[in-house]
């Protein structure tokens, strides 16, 4: 592959182009160098869309506080500021696509892993009902979760049995806003939903029942909730509902490695990193 395109993004017009939009339009269809797209500090208001046939893309911020992106679409179109609305901070619908040291800020439906495979490591994710979901497998890795609200962490959507999509979070830490017993693991989007916790903290926010069945009971029977040697106030295993269940040792292991989301180690990822010195940093 030929050496890394670079690329600065800077609001003042000391950089190549003012906007993250402007930076991404550069990229050609059917891109085979390595883009990487450097951002500025600053506040960038505006929606921003990556192609699926924009591929080989890095973007690399200084700091999470301090480089945002950012708009006020909510569900229902209203433009106004977001409050406690629904609106989604970030949807990837894109396969091999990593997150590093980003923080995902929103209430409802914050960040929708639609489709494909991601990686998330060293991220900080907040909301208050679904706030994480879609049917993408993703493996969330030293992540902190951060529940505002009541309601529910994960709505994963697994159709069928057959698919290998779900959501893994390990070593993670999911706090609260100082009250207990609010917050719900996760219900199933999907009747196959599936999510895994392992060795993660859980403080006193999460309900001892842990799950919900999204009012249907059917789902009882197909909804794959697992948890692996958790810790902390809210992982009460004694008091979790009947059709979740830890996981013995030997069913754990597919769970907790990378191959989990990246069997083919070799092909590239589109990747988001934000406060980490990359190998194209100047």
């Amino acid at each position: 592959m030929a050496t890394a395109r670079v690329v600065l993004v800077a609001q003042d017009g000391t950089g190549d182009y003012r906007s993250v939009q402007d930076a991404i339009d550069s990229v050609p269809l059917g891109n085979t160098c390595r883009t990487v797209i450097r951002i500025s500090p600053g506040i960038y208001r505006q929606p921003v869309y990556v192609p699926k046939r924009k591929n080989f893309i890095t973007f690399a911020g200084i700091s999470p506080e301090i480089t945002v992106l950012t708009w006020n679409n909510t569900a229902s179109k209203i433009e106004h500021h977001q409050g406690s609305g629904q609106a989604v901070a970030i949807r990837v619908t894109a396969d091999r696509c990593a997150f590093y040291n980003c923080r995902f800020l929103g209430w409802q439906d914050t960040l929708y892993l639609h489709h494909g495979k991601q990686y998330l490591k060293d991220c900080y994710i907040e909301g208050s009902v679904d706030f994480i979901f879609g049917n993408s497998t993703a493996l969330l890795e030293h992540c902190h979760i951060h529940c505002k609200s009541q309601g529910f962490i994960t709505a994963q959507s697994r159709k069928t049995s057959q698919e290998a999509t779900g959501y893994v979070f390990l070593r993670c830490v999911i706090t609260g806003n100082g009250q207990s017993g609010y917050m719900y693991l996760g219900r199933p989007w999907g009747p196959f939903g599936r999510v895994v916790l392992a060795y993660t903290y859980m403080d006193a926010c999460i309900r001892n029942v842990g799950w919900h069945n999204w009012g249907n009971a059917e789902n009882e029977r197909s909804a794959c909730f697992y948890e692996y040697r958790c810790f902390g106030p809210g992982s009460c295993s004694s008091g979790r509902v009947t059709w979740s269940r830890e996981l013995m040792d030997e069913e754990a292991g597919h769970f907790l490695h990378h191959s989990f989301v990246d069997p083919n180690q070799d092909r590239p990822w589109l990747c988001l990193r934000m406060g980490v010195k990359t190998p194209y940093s100047a």
